[in-house]
């Protein structure tokens, strides 16, 4: 069949309209294809981290602090749960209903590193990025962070007892618990140099797992004090060691003559600082750790856990060093009734 040209002039201007609709249209397509696009990527970053440390305490209050700001910084949702007390048993059941809800991380500071691994285990067989704190080479840990040098920490903690109460004389050791492994890799630095440089100090007994309960911490220094009326020293690894200690050591009215280190958060030790009851309290910013925490667990959720070596600069912290799974920093801070204002945690 013939066309007209009136007929051809009809059909090349349907085919032109529609050409143009379409030309029209493309825009539109293109800005849902990016949308749909941004949207996924989006979601796709946006994991979930629960951190769940020892137990509640002013000590890992810091620690939320830390996570919360690096929630902001870094686009993650990330949330704390801890046991009321030191329960080992509790905190793995709190690690388990993190992995049954599903979350993308666990950030964990254990009470008991050989309790963990099971749990760990399981974690990382569901692609669940596990990062612990004060728990050096935890086993099934993606990695563990540390902000101070531990033999360097331990080190200097008996160097200060040392200042204050002499180089001889007797002294105690007090640990979160005996599977605490940061605390008790402090306290085997710190016996060796006592042993290599300073012969006549006396340990009494030998380290006591009482530095996560202070009434147990108080309860126990006046066990030891009417028992050893010549002490001299307290060390004490944990958050509530030396405030337990501090309270006895107030109570017979000893700050003159006992002496107290501990590793106590600036806020709980400073009442102890004001009247002399804790001499010095060594430690770091757990808000730092916490930090650092979130960050390496993203890093590992993005597919970017082999960047995680020497010379990787983590923001507002610094450049660790790796050793294995543990993230090292040498950050120690060491709080004196002089300068104990300085810090808010």
């Amino acid at each position: 069949m013939r066309l007209s040209a009136k007929n051809i002039l009809f059909y090349k201007g349907v085919l032109f309209m529609k050409r143009n609709k379409l030309a029209c249209f493309m825009p539109t397509l293109l800005f849902v294809f990016i949308f749909v696009m941004t949207v996924s990527a989006l979601a796709a970053d946006n994991y979930t981290m629960v951190s769940i440390p020892k137990l509640r305490s002013p000590w890992f209050n810091q620690l939320e602090n830390g996570l919360n700001k690096a929630k902001v910084d870094f686009g993650v949702e990330v949330y704390q749960q801890a046991p009321a007390s030191a329960d080992e048993a509790e905190q793995v059941r709190l690690i388990e209903d993190a992995i049954n809800q599903g979350v993308n991380a666990v950030l964990v500071v254990p009470n008991n590193a050989s309790s963990c691994e099971p749990v760990f285990a399981r974690a990382k067989a569901q692609n669940i990025a596990v990062i612990t704190h004060e728990s050096p080479n935890q086993v099934n840990a993606d990695f563990d962070v540390e902000m101070i040098d531990n033999v360097k920490f331990g080190e200097k903690s008996m160097e200060l007892l040392v200042e204050k109460m002499g180089d001889s004389g007797k002294f105690v050791v007090f640990v979160g618990s005996l599977t605490v492994p940061a605390h008790n890799i402090w306290a085997d630095a710190a016996l060796a140099l006592a042993k290599e440089k300073y012969p006549n100090l006396v340990q009494v007994a030998d380290r006591y797992p009482v530095s996560e309960d202070q009434n147990l911490a108080r309860q126990t220094s006046l066990e030891i004090l009417t028992a050893n009326p010549d002490l001299k020293g307290f060390l004490c690894y944990g958050s509530q060691g030396a405030p337990g200690a501090a309270q006895a050591v107030r109570e017979k009215g000893l700050q003159d003559k006992v002496t107290v280190i501990g590793t106590t958060s600036p806020n709980q030790a400073a009442q102890y600082l004001e009247d002399g009851s804790i001499d010095y309290s060594i430690l770091w910013d757990p808000g730092e750790a916490g930090y650092v925490m979130v960050y390496l667990a993203k890093m590992i959720l993005d597919g970017k856990a082999a960047e995680i070596v020497d010379g990787i600069d983590i923001p507002n912290i610094g450049k660790p060093k790796i050793e294995g799974i543990n993230v090292l920093f040498d950050k120690p801070l060491i709080v004196t009734k002089e300068n104990m204002k300085d810090y808010d945690f």
